[in-house]
């Protein structure tokens, strides 16, 4: 199993960017799927989680301005971010547990990291 994810940019406060994962590879199914973000200098943090049926959870960071969706059909995360703020820069990974089609067990996988950059 395979992330690929993308989207990630330079912005200016207050802009918007999108970032999309998506999963490949032989896959029997994908639970939950997520993105987490690193600073420079800083641990890996979550940033929020969506369930295949779509429950979702949010850092308290970013609710209200971050919405997490994913197109199942697809095996796709998105991340869409809206007013975005000096502090949302980082590294963005997505993540999803995932059932191979060759062991039937769910394993953690993790995307490459996208950049988002914000400036002031």
């Amino acid at each position: 199993v395979q992330l690929q994810a993308s989207g990630g940019g330079l912005v200016q406060a207050g802009g918007s960017l999108r970032l999309s994962c998506a999963a490949s590879g032989s896959i029997f199914s994908i639970n939950a799927m997520g993105w987490y973000r690193q600073a420079p200098g800083k641990q890996r943090d979550l940033v929020a989680t969506i369930t295949s049926g779509g429950s979702t959870t949010y850092a308290d960071s970013v609710k209200g301005r971050f919405t997490i969706s994913r197109d199942n059909a697809k095996n796709t995360v998105y991340l869409q971010m809206n007013s975005l703020k000096p502090e949302d820069t980082a590294v963005y990974y997505c993540n999803a547990r995932a059932i191979p089609e060759y062991v039937r067990l769910e394993y953690g996988y993790w995307g490459q990291g996208t950049l988002v950059t914000v400036s002031s």
